[in-house]
């Protein structure tokens, strides 16, 4: 990202650590040849991205989504403690 394209920051994430773990960010930052605050928040990003993906969106196969139409177009089954349970009185209502 250039200067040029760089969001402007205007929150704060403060954390602390242990010192190895800290050595361990550090040399990675190093690595990746950018500064500790880039190499955090698109580290996060990605964590984050990850987490939420599949309460978001999930994709499938073209196989898959053949074998999930197919699930989808049964008709419904009829189930019998599932209805009972439906037909008795709400506990939550006076």
């Amino acid at each position: 990202m250039t200067a040029a394209t760089r969001r402007t920051r205007t929150e704060r994430i403060e954390v602390r650590t242990t010192a190895e773990d800290r050595a361990l960010i550090d040399s990675a930052v190093a690595a990746s040849d950018t500064d500790l605050t880039e190499f955090v928040i698109s580290n996060l990003r990605i964590a984050a991205q990850r987490v939420l993906a599949d309460r978001t969106e999930f994709t499938l196969t073209p196989e898959a989504r053949d074998a999930w139409d197919a699930l989808n177009r049964r008709p419904a089954r009829t189930l019998t403690g599932l209805r009972d349970l439906m037909n008795r009185p709400s506990p939550f209502t006076e």
